[in-house]
């Protein structure tokens, strides 16, 4: 075995960079396509002996259509039978070999997760096992009842915890009809619908080689990486690439849903549309947030809100990039007895950061929080290859890594300002309130 402080060495090595300023050396990314014409995106990374690889497709929940959950069922379904292979099949030859799989399906995308030794004795059959899952699902009968009742009992907790039910009415309001709109893990009449030609049908059209991208990190060189990337993929058909959905419709007018929940504090989710993966003001809406609620105690919500006022225990601000705009989210807990001053404090201190911008003092130190913990978002396989998935999907630079650092370094106080004004209006607010026990229905004002 391998001392694990020798393991630890690089990325010591990269915090210690990061920490005096020097540009940081971080892994390089090989990019090619397989016979099929898959795109792979590589990290070789010889520490361990140990591959982590994951097959993402363009079928998230935006591809939904009329039958909400549709993604999810199908993506849920594919470790619960293959060819001939039963569920239990499936988990016994991963168990065999040491392999972790796991799959999951968000608004954009639907993702396959594999992580295997690299000893061929125990690679090999995870990846076959793994390949034969994509391709040949079985979508068997019973096993599509099994977890439609995992997802209809999914969903009743969900409507008992008032979280869920202010995501679920934020993105509702948010979006509307709009493909981001729909719930990721459908509605009970909508899963009750579902039948075994929709599954099959949405697998064919999107697992497809013209709509995957496969991101591997692991202790293999490139020629093995090319064999690997051709077992998982190799057998997908070439189907026809998913087109991006339709943009995202601008807020026009502020917007307040209240929901009663007999619960003693209020969940409160304050936001609008923010920003695709691909907007290059991204970077600066992100620098920015840090300073605005993004860098827990020390941000500026925490300290209006929690510090100085006593309302909540924790308050956060995030940008959520999509393919097309995600949204920008404000979300705080408070006192039922609270919500208003909470509202208005948190909203006040939106619109005076839209206006002024952060201080050059706090741009500075968020600035160095960032980039001095860089290293660490970076230290392991699994995290490389999460950052990796997400370079695969959206597309983005294959420099990415190489150039964050840099890169915000190197915006300036102007170009924050500058970017949040833009993409930010305070007087066209989604708020949503979930709380105060009352049996009152739901209200909306405008």
């Amino acid at each position: 075995m391998r001392n694990r402080s020798s393991l630890l060495t690089p990325f010591l090595a990269i915090v210690l960079l990061l920490a005096s300023g020097i540009a940081v050396a971080v892994p390089e990314i090989q990019h090619w396509r397989t016979a099929n014409d898959v795109p792979v995106y590589f990290i070789s990374a010889r520490e361990l002996p140990m591959v982590d690889a994951q097959i993402l497709f363009n079928a998230g929940s935006a591809r939904d259509g009329d039958q909400p959950g549709l993604a999810r069922l199908t993506n849920a379904l594919l470790e619960e039978g293959a060819g001939d292979w039963s569920a239990d099949d499936i988990a016994d030859r991963l168990d065999r070999v040491g392999a972790q799989f796991s799959a999951s399906s968000q608004r954009d995308s639907a993702v396959i997760s594999l992580r295997s030794l690299t000893d061929p004795r125990y690679l090999q059959p995870a990846v076959e096992t793994v390949a034969r899952l994509i391709k040949e699902p079985a979508f068997a009968p019973e096993a599509i009842e099994r977890v439609r009742q995992q997802m209809l009992t999914a969903l009743q907790e969900r409507a008992q915890s008032p979280g869920a039910i202010a995501q679920d009415a934020f993105y509702r309001a948010l979006y509307g009809q709009h493909p981001y709109g729909s719930p990721p893990e459908g509605t009970a009449a909508s899963l009750k619908a579902l039948t075994r030609a929709a599954v099959q049908d949405f697998h064919r059209r999107h697992y497809t080689a013209a709509n995957a991208r496969v991101a591997l990190v692991g202790d293999l060189d490139r020629p093995a990486a090319e064999r690997l990337a051709n077992t998982l993929v190799g057998g997908l058909p070439p189907g026809e690439p998913i087109p991006p959905p339709p943009p995202v419709p601008e807020v026009t007018a502020s917007q307040t849903v209240r929901i009663a929940h007999p619960s003693a504090q209020s969940h409160i989710l304050i936001g609008q549309t923010g920003v695709s993966r691909a907007d290059p003001d991204y970077y600066a809406l992100y620098l920015g947030n840090h300073v605005l609620g993004g860098n827990g105690l020390v941000s500026q919500l925490s300290q209006e809100i929690r510090e100085k006022r006593g309302l909540a225990y924790s308050v956060y601000s995030a940008f959520s990039p999509m393919r097309q705009t995600g949204p920008f989210l404000i979300g705080l807990q408070t006192r039922n007895d609270q919500v208003d001053t909470a509202l208005e404090v948190a909203k006040t201190t939106l619109r005076q950061f839209t206006t002024q911008g952060p201080e050059a003092q706090a741009l500075k130190e968020a600035r160095q929080n960032i980039t001095g913990g860089f290293a660490l978002d970076l230290a392991g396989n699994r995290k490389l290859a999460n950052y990796l998935g997400m370079i695969a999907f959206y597309g983005l630079p294959l420099d990415y890594l190489q150039n964050f650092v840099s890169l915000m370094n190197n915006i300036a106080l102007d170009q924050v300002t500058g970017a949040w004004r833009r993409h930010i209006q305070p007087d066209r607010l989604i708020t949503v309130i979930v709380g105060g026990g009352q049996d009152a229905p739901d209200s909306s004002d405008r």
